[in-house]
């Protein structure tokens, strides 16, 4: 079982750098930054983790993640640096394949992508997206990337994302390219059925594990329709915990049900909740806090 930690960053938490080197100190697997590349002032979109649909602060103060990668990358060594995750579908995939490269290439090859493609209309149409077809754009934004790490003149012509023969250099180190999860808030067919046609893995948020089993055995059932390998999947969740109450039963249960990582969001609420008010990390916390998560959870435990 692999452990990851999730970190929610604004311009008032420690710098994310610091963090990933303590959990690689700690003994987590990777080191996960959100995105939320705009924010609109005003919307009527619901938050679907709020009781009241309410959207909290710091959703408007998350700095870009490949920016934290980059400088987590520069402290650490062997941890796996992820996103958890990118609106794939609010950027460009010319640019996005260009940002993701470099990273793969100068960390040695530690890049996971976490995509998705996004919930919260007015951010999607300011960043000119259609939010109904944001789905289809994102497929075709990762399959246009995987077109640009693995080819040395590389075009791709879709519904949605057209462009002609272009090179993007340098290539990931990963071969053929950094694995890229679906990140899915829903467990439906129609969200497995995305992971089995076109991803490497699935990265939704922890529900019970009795439900993620049974959606894997659809998940498993849908990959061998279309002759994929259900083994090859990366399948991680990401679980809302705290430092302070221990989770490594919990995790067991995840495990248990078929998930292969569990990333961990440090939160301030009670552990497995899917609603949460994360846990801002301060610098004068970090030591303490991410030595407790790790005794907590599994990193020393399992």
């Amino acid at each position: 079982m692999k452990i990851g930690l999730l970190m929610i960053a604004t311009p008032d938490t420690v710098d994310p750098a610091t963090v990933a080197r303590k959990a690689e100190e700690v003994g987590f697997e990777s080191f996960w930054l959100p995105e939320h590349p705009i924010f609109p002032v005003h919307s009527q979109t619901r938050h679907f983790f709020s009781p009241d649909g309410t959207i909290a602060d710091h959703y408007a103060q998350i700095p870009d993640p490949f920016i934290g990668l980059a400088s987590a990358a520069s402290v650490t060594k062997k941890i796996k640096l992820a996103t958890g995750i990118c609106l794939a579908a609010e950027h460009n995939p010319l640019v996005l394949a260009k940002a993701v490269a470099p990273l793969d290439h100068y960390s040695g090859g530690r890049v996971i992508l976490g995509v998705g493609a996004g919930w919260l209309r007015e951010e999607a149409e300011i960043l000119g997206v259609n939010f109904s077809k944001r789905w289809l754009r994102l497929k075709e934004c990762v399959q246009a990337m995987r077109e640009l790490w693995t080819k040395g003149a590389a075009e791709f012509h879709g519904q949605v994302i057209d462009f002609p023969p272009v090179r993007c250099i340098p290539q990931p180190v990963q071969k053929p390219c950094p694995p890229v999860l679906v990140g899915t808030y829903t467990y439906g067919e129609k969200s497995l059925r995305r992971v089995a046609e076109w991803g490497d893995g699935w990265f939704p948020p922890a529900s019970s594990p009795q439900e993620l089993k049974e959606s894997l055995r659809t998940l498993r059932s849908l990959t061998e329709t279309i002759g994929r390998d259900f083994r090859t999947l990366d399948i991680s969740v990401f679980l809302a915990v705290s430092d302070a109450v221990p989770c490594a039963d919990l995790i067991k249960q995840y495990e248990g049900a078929g998930a292969q990582r569990v990333v961990l969001v440090l939160s301030r609420a009670e552990k497995g909740a899917a609603a949460y008010k994360p846990h801002l990390l301060k610098a004068d916390e970090v030591e303490g806090t991410l030595e407790q998560l790790a005794e907590q959870s599994v990193v020393r435990v399992l």
